[in-house]
């Protein structure tokens, strides 16, 4: 499945339709929650009986295409369905009780209710909102893909406008290209990561970069007064500034988790459990400025696109071991560099990316120590010697 976005180009009058069926999904959306918290032990398949009930009670929830109807159900199930997968799990913490939604963005379509034109660059609502034809602005080309394999159209309400997502039924695969290599990553605050070849990338900082204007145009929504016309384009202006910092740090992910895996063959990084990790009041801004989350997710994707093996590794001890020789060097946060009485000494988060890359090769199967092997000779296996190991461990496990 891959997901296109095109920006909608309509009148100002549609985009007031669009902001009715988004109300409409959130409603049919909150309506199903509520059912299921009224009435116990209600099966899932009396949740999505209500949307045809809604749609006879509510004249206007009716304009809204029945399948339309049905993805908003969709996401109250899933909701309650992840509550209760927590709670068989004993999942530590909250267990993500289902709530009410009241600042709803977006709204999903099936297969049925919409219509791209002939030279798929234009898309019409034909529901009973009727929000008319409007314009797909965008790079992607849709001729490569037949009607039926666009399973879902959503709709996104933006600061800078609408948009909408195309969910496709296809698998995308690219070319594999072995480069015999492999690495392991360490993503840390000084730096964006570190990897086992001791190579770095910087931490771009974008929310920091940006908390100056954001900080400016916080104060022009605080002066304006509340329901005004000024205050509402004030917010517009603020929130337009925070979706160009979340297109920031969602494009360096994208483009640093593209260009790791592209270049190894084998990448092992910290399975980091972020919301424990922002519980620092002090690190919390830095930590999610830095998307170690969605650089790791990005990994994994691309990992399945490119055909490379990614692997995550529990992050304890991966810079408290010394990766010449073992032994356990304590070393608070503040401590920089590793010096062990083997006689290493190394930077902190170099030394973490080694034990990581031990780390994930022993998970998949590969015995191997950066002691005896030697790092240099990790970075020059040739193609046949690594794709060996891959293939004699997987084998061992099959049998």
């Amino acid at each position: 499945m891959i997901v296109l976005e095109f920006k909608l180009k309509g009148k100002a009058e549609q985009y007031r339709v669009i902001d009715e069926m988004i109300r409409t999904a959130q409603f049919v959306r909150n309506k199903t929650l509520r059912y299921w918290i009224d009435n116990s032990r209600v099966k899932l398949i009396d949740l999505y009986k209500q949307c045809a009930i809604m749609a006879k009670e509510f004249e206007w929830a009716g304009k809204l295409n029945s399948m339309a109807r049905q993805a908003s159900a969709e996401r109250a199930i899933f909701a309650i369905q992840r509550f209760f997968a927590n709670c068989k799990a004993k999942t530590p913490g909250k267990k993500g009780y289902p709530k009410f939604k009241k600042n709803t963005r977006s709204v999903e379509y099936k297969t049925s209710g919409w219509l791209l034109s002939a030279d798929k660059r234009c898309l019409t609502f034909k529901d009973g909102f009727a929000a008319g034809k409007f314009k797909l602005v965008g790079t992607r080309d849709l001729h490569f893909y037949a009607p039926d394999e666009i399973k879902r159209i959503r709709v996104v309400r933006r600061a800078d406008g609408y948009y909408a997502q195309l969910c496709i039924n296809v698998e995308r695969k690219e070319e594999l290209i072995p480069t015999g290599k492999a690495i392991g990553i360490d993503v840390g605050l000084n730096h964006f990561y570190t990897d086992s070849d001791g190579e770095t990338v910087a931490n771009p900082r974008h929310l920091r970069k940006s908390e100056k204007a954001l900080k400016r145009l916080q104060k022009r929504v605080s002066r304006k007064k509340k329901g005004s016309g000024n205050r509402k384009k004030a917010i517009n202006k603020l929130g337009r500034k925070h979706l160009k910092v979340s297109r920031q740090r969602k494009d360096f992910a994208i483009k640093t988790a593209l260009c790791a895996v592209k270049s190894s063959d084998f990448v092992a990084y910290e399975d980091l459990q972020v919301p424990n990790m922002v519980k620092n009041h002090k690190l919390a801004k830095s930590i999610s400025d830095a998307a170690w989350s969605q650089f790791g997710q990005w990994l994994e994707y691309f990992g399945n696109v490119y055909g490379k093996t990614v692997i995550a590794v529990p992050p304890q001890y991966t810079s408290q071991d010394c990766s010449s020789c073992g032994n356990t060097v304590k070393k608070t946060l503040s401590t920089r560099t590793h010096i062990c009485n083997c006689g290493a000494t190394l930077d902190r988060d170099y030394n973490a990316a080694r034990n990581i890359l031990v780390k994930g090769l022993k998970q998949a199967g590969i015995n191997l120590n950066l002691n005896t092997v030697g790092h240099t000779e990790i970075n020059a296996w040739g193609q046949t010697d690594l794709y060996s190991l891959m293939a004699a461990s997987t084998s061992k496990s099959t049998d």
